[in-house]
């Protein structure tokens, strides 16, 4: 891609997340043309439909998500950083609002974004999930598949109780209430020393996607 295309792409993909974000996956296109700087034409050669610009502006903020993770497994406190991402993880997907069902309602097969980005997810989430069950805070027999999916349902309850800010967190707290072992280091002092604060950023990655559905359990 020459240097003037590849930075169109970069203005209409900035854009586009930004326009989805505040209205939505049925975002006008010539506003996000016009904002990029471009002619509609130039946005449809880089993405032919709707479908493309919301799998890539979906890709894009997934791939945020992996770069946190791989950030956050440096940090020194497991439970901490597992609940800092699945905090931004719940942000984005309230954030870009119906972006996944979107997704999902113009079919998903092993090509499509959703499908692409599962199991990134997957890998980037379960190995949070394994440090903190390693640091005794988060109980064994918690797969991550069912973690994603619990997340995504906060997300979406979040999305629609838009009138209770504060929803998406005390949904995060009572699901981590049941995550902690019965025996052994509990993850209340762990996780609870996580529940009002961020893990930070180190490394410049925008601040937490859509999450991505997690079908299967592992």
């Amino acid at each position: 891609m020459r240097a003037d295309a590849r930075r169109n792409y970069d203005r209409l993909l900035a854009e586009a997340r930004a326009a989805f974000a505040a209205h939505g996956a049925e975002a006008s296109l010539e506003d996000v043309a016009r904002r990029a700087g471009v002619g509609i034409g130039t946005l449809y050669r880089h993405f032919p439909n709707r479908n493309a610009l919301l799998s890539a502006v979906f890709e894009d903020a997934v791939n945020d998500l992996l770069a946190r993770a791989s950030e956050l497994r440096r940090s020194p406190e497991p439970c901490a950083a597992l609940v800092t991402w699945l905090r931004e993880m719940i942000t984005q997907a309230s954030e870009y609002r119906g972006l996944a069902r979107a997704l999902m309602s113009v079919g998903h097969d092993d090509t499509s974004a959703l499908a692409r980005c599962s199991d990134p997810i997957r890998e980037a989430g379960g190995a949070l999930l394994a440090r903190a069950q390693d640091a005794g805070a988060v109980r064994q027999d918690v797969a991550i598949g069912d973690l994603l999916q619990l997340t995504h349902a906060i997300a979406l309850a979040a999305e629609e109780t838009s009138s209770d800010p504060d929803l998406a967190d005390r949904l995060l707290m009572l699901t981590l209430r049941g995550l902690k072992p019965t025996q052994g280091r509990g993850a209340a002092s762990i996780c609870g020393s996580a529940a009002g604060r961020d893990q930070p950023h180190t490394t410049g990655t925008r601040a937490a996607t859509p999450s991505p559905t997690a079908n299967r359990r592992t």
